[in-house]
């Protein structure tokens, strides 16, 4: 058992592949990595241990997709005229900021719950932002950031050891505890194959719109904030 490393193993975890004795194990594994146990039916498997049982999940998960973008095409308020002047008027202004702005088919998780707007009276952005602490296991989701936010002044409320909420802090303790420069904030590079993923390194001296240009963007951006002296399996793109 992975958990408790005492009693021989009984059960593994479809998520995140970690074995375990008994329920009490299973329960305290996923509170320690935050897992919820349901198997990631997009993760990469290479060819070599390609299954027949794999090509089922991929053959299911395909009928999945297909009934959910039928659900989607009938529910008529969500292709609005207006909707899709509103969308259309977002890409539009986000190019001009030379920002590669994509939207999802109706139906995805992240079109339903995108907040980003434009503020034609201010001229910016207002972002929904999703950031992730891969060392605690740990995710926030902003609404209406304005876009000349400073990425450090974004994160002050999170791994500030004194401007940081308390219940954060404790829970982001490993990034508090350690000093501001070994702190470096990452993004996603889209459009690659998913056996080739690379980051983009951001700075954060730097304002959101600063960072988000020349970029793709799919409905909004994610920020990954990882610690230069711990070991992971992020690479940059050059490295």
């Amino acid at each position: 058992c992975e958990t408790c490393s005492e009693e021989e193993a009984k059960y593994r975890c479809p998520r995140c592949m970690k074995y375990s004795c008994s329920l009490l194990c299973v329960k305290k594994h996923k509170l320690a990595l935050s897992c919820n146990g349901v198997r990631d039916k997009t993760a990469f498997v290479s060819v070599n241990e390609f299954t027949d049982l794999n090509l089922l999940s991929d053959y299911r998960f395909l009928e999945d997709v297909g009934r959910t973008a039928d659900a989607a095409a009938r529910h008529l308020p969500l292709h609005s005229a207006a909707t899709r002047r509103l969308l259309s008027c977002l890409r539009n202004k986000a190019q001009k900021c030379n920002i590669d702005l994509r939207t999802l088919p109706i139906g995805f998780t992240k079109r339903r719950e995108n907040s980003t707007i434009f503020n034609t009276m201010e001229r910016k952005f207002y972002w929904h932002l999703k950031l992730v602490f891969p060392h605690c296991h740990a995710e926030y989701t902003l609404k209406r950031v304005p876009d000349d936010k400073t990425l450090a002044d974004i994160l002050k409320p999170y791994i500030d050891p004194v401007e940081s909420d308390p219940v954060v802090c404790h829970r982001l303790r490993i990034y508090t505890a350690s000093p501001q420069s070994d702190v470096q904030i990452l993004m996603k590079i889209e459009n690659r194959r998913q056996n080739s993923v690379r980051y983009n390194e951001l700075d954060a001296s730097r304002s959101l719109l600063e960072n988000l240009k020349g970029k793709v963007i799919i409905e909004y951006p994610t920020l990954f904030v990882v610690l230069k002296t711990l070991k992971n399996d992020m690479v940059i793109l050059g490295q």
